[in-house]
């Protein structure tokens, strides 16, 4: 095998390559040989069929197989000897083979780049740490009440706030339509949370009432088929259920397992200050990665980043014809496209290169995803989806690129959590309000934040 170097520019490589036609006749003599042990052709016991039978009989279709595998063998030699890590699946031109000559074919890949981390340690961030308003905890505790309510079945009119239980079935333009009818169905009045002008045309209804019900679904209604279409339900009350108030007091802590209010007021503090931390730790991860950006300046693969330009502009391209779609109003500003490329494609190459960097950090440091981790995750995703849990994990055994999407954000939040470990980090309090404000405005002015690393440990 003979492995010649004709181009070294930048992170792209490629090479002529030669097989011997010595070695490719070796090869299909190996194969047909295991091929001739099981063979069964008339007028040969098995193993015994000639190998000029078996040319004859199996070489047009060997020789295919013979020529992939010279070809993937040669040129995993020709990076292992060179000690090349490949960013993307090599790409392979045959150049010439005939039977009894050489195989010459060209190969061409663009390899990772050498990434030297900066020192961590010298880094400084500030992680913010939220103050959780009394206002907060007084509408979550109100939220427990409403939910703890007791209610009981009146005899009177249906009031503001009270639950009615109704049957009711809905037609659009004369004609039933899928999930329009239902029996047993538990609504409160007042809250807003049904068809618009539905729970008003309920109200002063008794059991045993019926009522015909006009309503028009919105037009950003979840449905297609049915936003912005007139409706019609028939509606019969089976039930009007009054409320008993639940106050905020020790009643309330015992009715959640816990003895006192105040017991539950800081519970209630500290959920929602891990909540707020939540929204923190993405700020931390943003400043962190905004300085990592700063600090490593090294090429990348181009076509890395034309994979990644082209999964943003898929997405833009998405959200642009929704909101066609919807009905949104054109800007008044005429529209560059080129800019906005010139734009996605720069966030495509931070993504690339942070993603490229985040791995490395991950391989020198053997930091991995272990597989009861991706259970755990596999399991946790299940969970969302009551009833179906053994079709979602089975879905994911046979899809190993979903594992794939599962297990990125594990690697990258354990990188993250490696290098925040070594970074200077300061703490301060702050409003929630102050978090909620920086948040937008983060929001606003990166739409380039990391989507996801490269692949744990890659080669």
């Amino acid at each position: 095998m003979e492995i010649t170097e004709t181009n070294t520019e930048g992170l792209r490589r490629e090479f002529k390559v030669v097989v011997a036609a010595t070695d490719i006749e070796r090869r299909m003599t190996s194969r047909l040989s295991e091929i001739g042990r099981t063979a069964r052709l008339p007028g040969f016991r098995p193993g015994k069929v000639p190998m000029k039978v078996l040319k004859r009989r199996y070489g047009p279709a060997v020789m295919g197989e013979v020529i992939e595998r010279a070809v993937n063998d040669s040129s995993t030699e020709a990076l292992r000897s060179r000690n090349l890590r490949p960013a993307l699946q090599p790409k392979v031109e045959i150049v010439a083979f005939n039977e009894g000559t050489d195989l010459e074919y060209r190969l061409a890949v663009e390899v990772l780049p050498e990434i030297e981390p900066t020192d961590f340690a010298s880094i400084e961030l500030e992680r913010l740490r939220p103050e959780v308003p009394e206002a907060d905890v007084a509408s979550a505790l109100e939220r427990m009440a409403r939910q703890q309510r007791k209610s009981e079945v009146v005899d009177r009119a249906a009031e503001k706030g009270d639950a009615v239980v109704i049957d009711f079935k809905g037609t659009v333009d004369g004609k039933e339509f899928q999930g329009g009818t239902a029996q047993g169905y538990r609504l409160e009045l007042g809250t807003g949370t049904f068809i618009p002008g539905f729970e008003d045309q309920i109200l002063g209804a008794k059991a045993g009432d019926t009522r015909t019900v006009g309503v028009t679904f919105p037009q950003d209604y979840g449905a297609a088929d049915l936003a912005g279409k007139a409706a019609s339900f028939e509606v019969a009350v089976k039930e009007v259920r009054g409320f008993t108030e639940q106050p905020i007091d020790d009643s309330l802590a015992k009715a959640v397992g816990m003895e006192k209010l105040e017991e539950l007021r800081e519970a209630v503090s500290e959920q929602i200050e891990r909540d707020y931390q939540d929204l923190a730790r993405q700020r931390l991860k943003r400043a962190l990665l905004d300085k990592l950006a700063e600090r490593h300046e090294f090429p990348v693969p181009a076509g890395m980043v034309d994979i990644e330009f082209n999964a943003i502009w898929q997405q833009y391209e998405q959200e642009r014809d929704r909101q066609k779609a919807a009905g949104g109003a054109p800007s008044e500003e005429p529209v560059n496209e080129d800019e906005i490329k010139a734009e996605y494609r720069a966030i495509a190459e931070r993504r690339v290169r942070l993603g490229l960097l985040l791995a490395e950090v991950g391989r020198r440091h053997n930091i991995t995803v272990a597989p009861e981790e991706i259970n755990r995750a596999l399991t946790e995703q299940a969970r969302r989806f009551p009833g179906q849990e053994r079709r979602v994990i089975e879905y994911y055994r046979h899809h190993p690129e979903a594992i794939d999407q599962i297990r990125a954000p594990m690697f990258e939040d354990k990188v993250i959590d490696h290098i925040l470990d070594q970074v200077k980090l300061s703490e301060r309090r702050v409003p929630v309000s102050e978090l909620l404000a920086d948040d937008d405005e983060d929001e606003a002015a990166k739409p380039e934040a990391l989507s996801g690393p490269m692949p744990e440990a890659a080669p």
